[in-house]
């Protein structure tokens, strides 16, 4: 199951297609999640002593994984989830380059950034100089 707690994702089948919401509960066994205002079921409680009153509460019910997709948090868009490896960790990844897991994320953006700033390889003069004396005798 490539969907975790705390991700934001986009219902794409169901009578809630096009929601978006929190993923508040994932259950791998099942192959399901509980999606924060996606298939709401009500549950009518009895009032068990004399001061309490019955009520009707809502309660997020659980859909399947595969109805769900996650969405990017650098692109905004639903996505596939690719797998990375990060400073020898295996990340998700967007197909747009942007990490899923919040706590690679910041790593990935500095490993990114260093990787752009690294000057080029530079030889030295003296090196050079030492290499064609020697060829040159």
């Amino acid at each position: 199951m490539n969907v975790k707690v705390n991700d934001n994702v986009l219902v794409i089948a169901g009578k809630d297609k096009g929601v978006q919401g929190k993923v508040l509960a994932t259950s791998p066994k099942a192959n399901t999640v509980i999606v924060e205002g996606v298939n709401i079921q009500k549950k009518h409680r009895k009032a068990r002593r004399a001061n309490e009153q019955s009520t009707i509460e809502s309660n997020p019910g659980p859909i399947d994984a595969s109805n769900v997709m996650v969405v990017c948090p650098t692109c905004g868009k639903a996505t596939r989830v690719h797998h990375a490896e990060v400073d020898g960790k295996k990340v998700r990844v967007c197909k747009c380059g942007g990490v899923l897991d919040k706590a690679y994320a910041k790593k990935a953006s500095k490993v990114a950034a260093a990787a752009e700033e690294a000057p080029k390889k530079r030889t030295r003069k003296r090196a050079a100089k030492a290499t064609e004396t020697t060829e040159n005798n």
